[in-house]
C-alpha cells in the first residue's frame, strides 16, 4: 500500500522521514492506509514554507481572503460525500454524524470568510486636540494547528479558518490515529497561495518538533489537559502564544421540573454522541432527588434500544472507540467507579457486536455515583453515563460547579430563575439551557479553569490569532510643554511638596 504524501509549499511531497503509521478502521481493524510519521526535517520544511508565505498572505486584501475562504468551503461541500465516508471509516463515528460534521466544517470557513472582510480594529477617543487614536489587529505569524482524533476535521477548521482570516499562515498536524480525511480535506486548500496552509502527519515526534520550532509563533491545540500542560510549559520557554482547548468533566443537571421524555433522550445523546468521545459530552449527570428514580428507569430502558455496531451501516447509533488502549482504559475506569460505590446498571465491558473485531464498548450506566469519585474527577472518554443525585436545585448547582474543569455545562428546566441561577453559579465556557451541545460559529467556544486557555469561534476566536497594535497620531508637529528641561516647567500650586 502506497504511503500518503504531505502538503508543503503548495505541493504534495513524499516525507523526508521514512517511518510510517498504519491507519486502521477502529470498527473492523482493516488497514485503510499508511501515513508518514514525520520528524524534525519535515516540520522544518513546512514551517519554512509558512514563514515565506506569511507576509504576502497578511497583505492580501480582506475581500480577497474572504473570497478564497468561501471557495475553500465550497470545495469541502462538493467533496462532502467522500470526506464523510472516509472520516467514518477512520474515526468510527456513525456516517450521519460525519455528514453533519462536514457541513459544520464548511460553515466555519464561510463564517470567517465574512468576518475577514469587516474586522480590523477600532477607533478610540484621543486625549488631546489634533490627535487620532486607533487600533489595528495584526497576525502573530505562523500558527501550529494540532487537532484530536474525535473531530479531526471540525476542530482543525476551527483553527485554520480564523488563523487565515487574521492573516496568519498555518502548519497543520492532524491526529496520528486518523489523518487520512484531513489529508483529503487539505486538497481543498489548493486554491490558496503556496505555503499558506501546510500539512504534516505523525505522532509525538512531529507534534513535539512543531511545538518547539522557533519559527512557530502560536500553538493552537485541542486535546487532553495533560498534553496541554506540556505544550504550555514548552511554549512558555519561548514565550510563544497558545490557544488550548483541553479536557472536561462537564455536568448536566436535570432539574425536577424537566420534561423527562425530552431529558432522557437529550442526556443520552449529549453523553453517547461519538461513543462518548466528545470533549463537551456530559460526563456528570446530576439528578435532583425527586425525579432521580424515574429518570434512571427511563434512561436505562432507552439506552437499551440504541444500536451499537458498524458505523457505515444505516441505523447505527454508536460506533467503536478509537483504539484498543482507549477501550481498555474506559473498562478500568468503570471498574474503579464500581469499587468506589457506583452501581453498574448496564454495560461496562468491551465487546464485539455482530462479529466485528473493533474497539467496541457497551453503552454503560453507573447509578449512585458519589461526588468526588472517579467519574466526577477524571474524564472518561467513552460511552459511560455517570448518574449522581442532589437533594435539591441548590445542591445540584454546587455539585456541578465543584470541579477543576470548566469546558461546558448543560441544564434541563422550564423555570427561567432556576436556569439563570445555574448559569451564574457554574463556571464553564459554554452553558447550554434545554439544547445540549449545540454550537454556533458566531459564539466563542473554549474552557475555563483546567479546560483551557483562549477561545475558538466567534469574534473572540478571530482575536485569538491576532494581536492589537495601538496607533497614536498627532497631525500637528509641535514641542510639548512637559518635555525637558524640567526647570522651565511650572507645576500647579497644589503639586509637589508636602
Amino acid at each position: 500500500m502506497e504511503r500518503q504524501s504531505i502538503l508543503i509549499q503548495g505541493e504534495w511531497r513524499k516525507s523526508l522521514s521514512k517511518k510510517s503509521i498504519e491507519i486502521r478502521n477502529p470498527s473492523d481493524l482493516t488497514l485503510l492506509g499508511l501515513a508518514p510519521d514525520c520528524g524534525r526535517e519535515d516540520v522544518d520544511a513546512a514551517v519554512a514554507a509558512a514563514r515565506k508565505a506569511q507576509r504576502s498572505w497578511w497583505k492580501t486584501p480582506g475581500v480577497e481572503k474572504a473570497k478564497l475562504l468561501r471557495e475553500v468551503a465550497a470545495r469541502i461541500r462538493r467533496d462532502g460525500k467522500r470526506l464523510s465516508r472516509l472520516m467514518t471509516l477512520e474515526t468510527g463515528k456513525p456516517l450521519c454524524e460525519a455528514v453533519d460534521c462536514i457541513d459544520w466544517v464548511a460553515a466555519c470557513f464561510e463564517y470567517y470568510g465574512e468576518v475577514a472582510r469587516s474586522s480590523y480594529g477600532n477607533s478610540i477617543p484621543p486625549v488631546a486636540p489634533h490627535q487620532v487614536n486607533f487600533t489595528i489587529k495584526e497576525p502573530y505569524g505562523v500558527v501550529a494547528a494540532i487537532s484530536p482524533f474525535n473531530f479531526p476535521l471540525l476542530l482543525m477548521a476551527w483553527k485554520v479558518a480564523p488563523a487565515l482570516a487574521a492573516g496568519n499562515t498555518v502548519v497543520c498536524k492532524p491526529p496520528h490515529q486518523n489523518p487520512l480525511s484531513s489529508l483529503r480535506m487539505a486538497r481543498c486548500y489548493g486554491l490558496l497561495p503556496p505555503g499558506v496552509v501546510n500539512v504534516v502527519t505523525g505522532g509525538a515526534d512531529a507534534g513535539g518538533a512543531l511545538v518547539r520550532h522557533p519559527g512557530v509563533d502560536l500553538i493552537a491545540f485541542t486535546g487532553s489537559t495533560k498534553v496541554g500542560r506540556r505544550i504550555a510549559a514548552t511554549a512558555g520557554e519561548w514565550l510563544k502564544k497558545v490557544n488550548l482547548e483541553l479536557g472536561g468533566i462537564d455536568p448536566f443537571i436535570v432539574f425536577e421540573d424537566a420534561d423527562l421524555d425530552v431529558a432522557v433522550r437529550g442526556v443520552a445523546w449529549a453523553r453517547l454522541l461519538n461513543a462518548g468521545q466528545v470533549c463537551t459530552s456530559s460526563k456528570r449527570i446530576i439528578l435532583v432527588k425527586r425525579i432521580a428514580p424515574e429518570f434512571t428507569r427511563r434512561l436505562e430502558r432507552y439506552v437499551r434500544t440504541l444500536v451499537v455496531g458498524d458505523p457505515m451501516r444505516p441505523g447505527t447509533d454508536i460506533g467503536p472507540l478509537i483504539t484498543a488502549p482507549a477501550a481498555e482504559l474506559v473498562e478500568r475506569q468503570v471498574a474503579q467507579a464500581v469499587q468506589e460505590g457506583a452501581k453498574l446498571l448496564l454495560g461496562g465491558k468491551r465487546f464485539h457486536p455482530r462479529g466485528l473485531k473493533g474497539h467496541f464498548f457497551q453503552p454503560t450506566i453507573l447509578a449512585g455515583v458519589r461526588h468526588g469519585s472517579l467519574p466526577t474527577t477524571e474524564e472518561i472518554f467513552g460511552p459511560v453515563l455517570a448518574l449522581s443525585t442532589a437533594k435539591d436545585a441548590e445542591s445540584a448547582i454546587a455539585m456541578a460547579n465543584d470541579s477543576k474543569y470548566g469546558l461546558g455545562a448543560c441544564v434541563y428546566t422550564k423555570d427561567l430563575r432556576t436556569a439563570m441561577a445555574a448559569m451564574e453559579g457554574i463556571k464553564a465556557g459554554t452553558f447550554w439551557i434545554n439544547d445540549p451541545l449545540t454550537d454556533n460559529d458566531a459564539g466563542p467556544f473554549g474552557g475555563m479553569r483546567w479546560s483551557g486557555i483562549g477561545r475558538e469561534l466567534g469574534p473572540e476566536g478571530l482575536d485569538a490569532f491576532r494581536e492589537p497594535k495601538h496607533v497614536h497620531l498627532d497631525y500637528v508637529m509641535e514641542a510639548k510643554e512637559y518635555w525637558f528641561p524640567y526647570k522651565d516647567r511650572k507645576l500647579p500650586a497644589h503639586g509637589g511638596g508636602k
